[in-house]
């Protein structure tokens, strides 16, 4: 077993260089070409994020954050956003780096689209430092894909070149506009209209917590047509340009929110009033497009969370090697040493993991034209969405405070990033949906396709590859056992539950989850194990602190391995 044959490049505070596991995986997961390319491009990226774009982001969340601007001096209503000049001097340097457009379009240097691993990975160390310009990076990516996939070619002709723009046309940034104030998660409640007149829609009615609002070009707002059947299946997609609406005075926005966090980002409560809109796709099929995208966001959602867990565990290392206490530097102590092995080891995994997922992504989501998804790939697609999505967000508030807790009482001043990230992560469990509103999507896919035993299927596939695979240390072969006995035991219990009424079900569907995703999260670790001698001291800190964190062990891995992977 080797080492990593890319050679690490000093921290000159640049967020990609120094995150070895990320260089990693892109160098196996792109082509060469794309990877030389995208090497560069994310090293000039990452070296921002670390310097102007975390300076920008810091002013925001203080003094810069954006604001209503009700009236114009003459007393007209004019419902703009106020956006501070740094913040949008960080929305140029982001999108032009393709993280929306070349998903769509071709990389003018290498004659081909880019895929959702490269936008990802630009996701991923922008949340190290804004996620509250990383939603919007979503919306766009969203409406992008809604346009791409289901607007008539005049529709995709006019506006498709904005929202995917690099800088060579002018930037439409997009919102998803989905949540009212009656229905909230039961989108099904939804009572926003729309009339047809003549050839575009009139829409009308609240939506009441929109992200985005103010600086977008145009938003995708589901609606109700006339006649509609009640629920979701009576909604519709349409397509609402922002600034034409605005200045003819069919929008509003009512307020701004005061959120806890990701305040870069303006949400607001917003009133159309027979707002122009363009149906995009058949009428009364909205929802599943907009579901479709949802799970797009749920991917956003997880890469923002490991962005905030990466820069949190950044933190606090840093922290600890340079503070003393008692006389000794802080990681000396065994207790600071087993917290950082176990953050370091839980986001690497995590951070392999999700990236699977994204390459699994690029073939569901049809950018891998080689490779038509199969009905097996799609179900555990969302089901991978949905576990990864919950538990990375439940992650990065639990790193964000590990952070604040290695930095005592200066954890808890602003002067410091730590209060922020606690902050803007928060909102990463509540957006795309709640642990609960996951846990119930997992009992769908239970029900609808017996997804537990097209998971147990592959996960002891992917084991037994590994374990004839020759390259298999002898330590991770016990592993393989454990993994084995846990996925009968998740069968099994599955099977009890669904003896239950649904209601007791959707009791134990966030548990089900959890063992879910720590199933797959360790196949995972055993896999990218045979690759590297870090890889291989990662898996053993993850897999001892998730299957035997009870047990007393006279040499704790997480102490171990400390200095190699700390």
């Amino acid at each position: 077993m080797k080492m990593l044959d890319i050679k690490e490049k000093k921290n000159t505070g640049n967020f990609y260089i120094e995150d070895l596991n990320l260089r990693r995986l892109l160098k196996e997961t792109l082509s060469g070409d794309f990877f030389e390319w995208a090497d560069k491009e994310l090293e000039n990226y990452g070296e921002l994020c670390a310097g102007p774009i975390d300076e920008r982001a810091a002013h925001t969340d203080k003094e810069g954050e954006p604001k209503l601007i009700r009236y114009d001096k003459m007393g007209n209503e004019v419902s703009k956003v106020w956006l501070n000049e740094g913040y949008k001097q960080s929305v140029k340097d982001t999108y032009n780096t393709g993280v929306v457009g070349y998903v769509h379009k071709e990389i003018p240097s290498l004659g081909h689209k880019g895929n959702y691993v490269y936008s990802y990975a630009l996701k991923y160390l922008l949340s190290h430092t804004e996620p509250g310009l990383a939603c919007p990076v979503t919306l766009t990516k969203a409406t992008a894909y809604l346009i791409d996939h289901y607007a008539s070619e005049e529709l995709k002709e006019k506006f498709l070149p904005h929202v995917i723009s690099t800088g060579d046309v002018k930037l439409y940034e997009g919102a998803t506009f989905l949540t009212e104030r009656q229905g909230g998660s039961d989108v099904g409640a939804n009572e926003v209209f729309a009339v047809k007149t003549g050839e575009v829609y009139r829409i009308t009615g609240e939506k009441y917590f929109a992200s985005n609002a103010g600086a977008c070009g145009v938003a995708m707002v589901l609606a109700r047509v006339k006649g509609a059947p009640e629920g979701t299946k009576g909604l519709s997609l349409f397509l609402v340009p922002w600034e034409e609406n605005r200045e003819a005075g069919n929008l509003r926005i009512r307020r701004l929110k005061d959120k806890l966090g990701v305040r870069a980002v303006p949400s607001a409560e917003v009133e159309f009033e027979g707002a122009v809109g363009y149906l995009v796709g058949e009428e009364n099929q909205g929802f599943y497009y907009m579901i479709e995208a949802l799970n797009l966001s749920r991917v956003s959602n997880a890469v923002a969370s490991l962005g905030i867990m990466r820069r949190a565990y950044l933190e606090a290392r840093n922290y600890a090697m340079g503070r003393e206490a008692f006389g000794k530097k802080l990681t000396e102590y065994p207790m600071i040493q087993a917290t950082l092995s176990k953050m370091v080891a839980k986001q690497e995994v995590e951070l392999n993991a999700l990236f699977r997922v994204i390459e699994l992504m690029d073939k569901v989501m049809g950018l891998d034209t080689k490779h038509t998804a199969t009905e097996k790939e799609k179900a555990l697609f969302r089901l991978y969405v949905a576990v990864m999505k919950k538990e990375t967000a439940e992650q990065a508030v639990h790193f964000a405070h590990e952070a604040i807790e290695m930095h005592g009482g200066n954890g808890y001043i602003e002067d410091f990033v730590t209060p922020r990230l606690l902050r803007d992560a928060q909102v990463l469990t509540v957006w795309e949906g709640t642990a609960n509103i996951l846990g119930l999507e997992v009992l769908r896919l239970i029900g609808k396709y017996e997804v537990e035993k097209v998971f147990a299927e592959e996960m002891r596939d992917r084991l037994e590859s590994v374990r004839n695979s020759g390259k298999l240390d002898h330590e991770l072969f016990r592993w393989i056992d454990v993994l084995e006995d846990e996925i009968d035991g998740l069968l099994n219990h599955v099977t009890e539950i669904k003896k239950l009424s649904y209601d007791l079900q959707t009791y134990y569907s966030k548990d089900i989850a959890k063992w879910f995703v720590e199933i797959f999260e360790s196949v995972v670790a055993v896999e990218e194990a045979v690759k590297d001698e870090r890889q291989l001291r990662i898996a053993e800190v993850y897999l001892e602190d998730v299957w035997e964190r009870k047990s007393v062990h006279a040499n704790p891995v997480k102490l171990v391995w400390f200095e190699d992977i700390v």
